[in-house]
């Protein structure tokens, strides 16, 4: 009865709050919502502990499948899924701890839709039926755009509207892929579809399917093109809710394309090998694009939002080598990621809390009464650079040793760059609020910025709590991890226990040589005045171009976006075609 608890228990207790939360004290609903999401993660660990021998089968209204003819709709619940469901409760629990006291009038509205989020993220983990996948799909992103608007803002509204207009292009690709697939397979259960998938090799309507689906996937995962309306939703949203989209809402595309590349059509080489191209390639751009637009922000939640493109961009290069050592760094990767950039978005909250502002120009210095604040920046930034500690760097090597071993040696160096990018942004902006360097600005003074404001009268040490908390999280990474990451991943991917052997070590020397990229990357930007101007005049003819063009393209405009979607249709579907011809 475990399987459908971690959807059923924020479902009930929701409708519990919007009915009750009225007439109870301000302080009961931060507390229930606290506890529910504590319930769920527990619930989450209890089933990656009953799933360690196989994956748990659950059919809702007992309608079991007969001579391979499937009618209901099911739950299969694996450990990876099981983990997802884990890393799930614990950001949402810290969200909420985060947010206690943070809206003036509270009436669980908030709690409500955060509620439905994490049910429709938990079920989209745990569902065996490509419609169910669907439906969960659409209840988190109507959750995510009354989330991103709750503020009812001008600013806020607009972002919401882009928002909802390219993730609703996501919702038709995925209900158009799922029509498609239906027509030749004729249900929809992912063992069911496998079948017929392996059955019907290189037949055009799957492929087309598959296109219109990973796209949909693909553009929740925030993956270049697609990536433009990342940035508004998580610059405007309240800091909360930037946690959960950041942490785990941009992971849920990119986990449910991995999930149906191995579990339905995985067994077509045809498009496998397609999906491994298209993967690849906008695992890269992703990771370059995000990497340079993150180090020229200045507004802190923008940069942060980058920084998360970027990453996904390193996430869906794992998940493109098709590989058991692959998929576990990924797996690896996503607990690290979702659980330090939750904890980076929950210090740009305590900056627009304690200092009332979140352009890091606006606020070089000010940072020194909240030092505390700044030691877990500057952390969280050492662990995006890829400092040799922690779950991120323990899936980053799990990532590279097996592109080594597809003889793709090239995928270290731009991991390596997206990670320093990304990283020396932080460490950059960690130096000049709360160490009052950096006089002399570059770039970053021409990004965009807006004024922002938040609740104010919340303590320090209630919003360093949780933020602490996640990133003493993300310090797990040891061998033993590694080895479950990989047992997990067997069934997942269809091998009972992947085998270890034939995957070369990367040397131990890249995490340092990361780490000192990013370094001189925050340092050259905080130095600028003591540095030979030819150098800087140099770099800046270099690098201005390319980030001007990436700046024109995010452009804030719904219109382009959808455009950039459409292209990224046509690039996706004609990549998988290039493949099939070759």
């Amino acid at each position: 009865m475990l399987p459908p608890l971690p959807v059923a228990l924020p479902m009930l207790v929701a409708a519990v709050l919007l009915s009750l939360a009225h007439v109870w004290p301000r302080r009961v609903p931060d507390t229930i919502a606290i506890a529910t999401a504590l319930g769920v993660a527990a619930i989450g660990v209890a089933l990656v502990l009953g799933a360690a021998d196989g994956p748990i089968t659950y059919w809702f209204g007992g309608w079991q499948p007969h001579a391979d003819v499937v009618l209901g709709i099911g739950f299969m619940v694996d450990q990876v899924g099981a983990i997802m469901v884990v890393l799930i409760g614990v950001l949402f629990a810290g969200a909420f701890l985060f947010a206690w006291g943070f809206f003036d009038e509270v009436h669980a509205v908030f709690h409500v839709l955060m509620l439905l989020f994490m049910a429709a993220m938990s079920g989209f983990c745990l569902t065996h039926d490509l419609f169910n996948l669907f439906v969960w799909f659409e209840v988190m992103s109507v959750a995510a755009f009354a989330l991103t608007a709750y503020r009812l803002e001008a600013s806020s509204l607009e972002a919401a509207l882009n928002f909802t207009v390219t993730n609703s292009l996501a919702s038709f690709f995925i209900l158009a892929g799922i029509g498609l697939i239906y027509s030749v397979a004729g249900t929809l259960d992912f063992t069911a579809l496998a079948r017929v998938v392996a059955q019907t090799e290189g037949d055009k309507v799957i492929a087309a399917s598959f296109c219109l689906l990973v796209t949909g996937l693909l553009i929740k995962a925030a993956a270049a093109p697609f990536q433009l309306w990342l940035v508004d939703a998580h610059a405007l949203a309240p800091s909360p809710v930037c946690v959960i989209f950041s942490g785990a809402m941009v992971t849920m595309g990119i986990y449910g394309s991995t999930k149906l590349g191995w579990q339905v059509f995985g067994g077509d080489p045809v498009i496998r090998a397609g999906a491994h191209a298209v993967l690849l390639t906008a695992g890269a751009c992703s990771v370059i694009v995000g990497g340079i637009m993150c180090v020229t922000q200045r507004h802190v939640k923008r940069l942060l939002a980058f920084s998360t493109i970027s990453h996904a961009g390193i996430m869906l290069i794992g998940c493109s080598l098709f590989s058991a050592h692959g998929e576990a760094g990924v797996l690896l990767y996503m607990l690290g990621h979702g659980l330090v950039k939750g904890a980076l978005f929950m210090t740009a909250g305590i900056l627009l809390a304690t200092l009332g502002g979140i352009d890091e120009l606006g606020l070089r210095g000010l940072g020194r009464q909240i030092w505390p604040a700044g030691i877990a920046v500057a952390a969280g930034g050492l662990m995006l650079a890829g400092a040799p500690v922690g779950l991120m760097e323990h899936g980053t090597r799990l990532i590279e040793s097996a592109a080594d071993a597809a003889g793709q040696t090239w995928i270290t160096a731009v991991m390596m760059l997206g990670s320093a990018l990304t990283g020396g942004a932080v460490l950059r902006a960690a130096g000049r609020i709360f160490l009052g360097v950096g006089a002399v600005t570059g770039d970053e003074e021409r990004a965009p910025t807006e004024e922002e404001q938040e609740r104010s009268d919340r303590p320090l040490w209630l919003m360093l709590t949780p933020c602490t908390a996640l990133l003493v999280l993300s310090l797990l990474g040891t061998s033993r991890v590694d080895a479950f990451a990989a047992h997990a991943v067997g069934p997942f991917i269809g091998l009972p226990q992947p085998a270890a052997a034939g995957y070369p070590t990367p040397p131990d020397y890249l995490p340092w040589m990361t780490v000192g990229l990013a370094l001189l990357i925050a340092v050259y930007d905080l130095s600028r005045n003591r540095l030979p101007g030819r150098l800087v005049r140099t770099a800046g003819a270099v690098f201005r171009p390319l980030h001007t063009v990436l700046e024109a393209w995010h452009s804030g405009l719904v219109g382009d976006y959808v455009t950039w979607i459409v292209v990224g249709l046509a690039l996706m579907a004609g990549g998988v075609t290039l493949v099939s011809i070759s």
